[in-house]
């Protein structure tokens, strides 16, 4: 089992926009079957994390669509001090709880599966400050947004593993060096 941080980024290392918008990303072309794609690495996920202005983003953009349910099928811990509302059909809970703690409520209910961080950068940073990162896999979409939400806000020492094409993206898989 593995922490594990999938996200794309421009290649200025911005998660998203100045808007909050992920307009710049969602036009590009990728593989859903190529290199390091979203379906491969899904498939071996058995919980996720995300912070509370990604959970706003995915209401907003993904879950206000009609018909629309929630994207995951596996446990999902957002990170909140916020009252926000629920998403359908979802198995959420929503803390404010320590790291550690709901890393290893999560690491329970994965079943030897890998964790999830979907994002922001800062909560990824979190895990990675307690030493329960392990993984990063970045897909670089050729652009430059010269500011927004930051790909990781921190100081990370990685290790590159994998580099990829993936269509419009370069892919790249790093461990953590502890």
């Amino acid at each position: 089992m593995r922490t594990q941080y999938y996200t794309a980024s421009s290649v200025d290392g911005f998660i998203a926009d100045p808007d909050n918008s992920l307009d710049w990303l969602l036009t590009r072309d990728i593989d859903e079957k190529g290199p390091m794609s979203y379906p491969s690495f899904i498939a071996d996920v058995g919980a996720v994390a995300m912070g509370a202005t990604t959970y706003e983003w995915l209401l907003e953009h993904e879950l206000s669509k009609e018909g629309a349910t929630w994207p995951y099928t596996m446990p999902s811990w957002v990170f909140t001090h916020r009252d926000l509302p629920g998403g359908p059909g979802a198995d959420i809970t929503f803390t404010s709880d320590d790291v550690r703690d709901v890393h290893r409520r999560m690491s329970e209910a994965a079943a030897g599966k890998n964790l999830w961080v979907v994002g922001g950068g800062d909560l990824a940073g979190q895990f990675a400050d307690l030493g329960l990162l392990d993984e990063l896999f970045v897909q670089y979409a050729p652009v430059t947004l010269g500011g927004g939400a930051p790909l990781l806000p921190r100081r990370i020492e990685l290790r590159l593993e994998e580099v990829a094409r993936n269509r419009d993206f370069t892919c790249a898989r790093y461990t953590v060096v502890r």
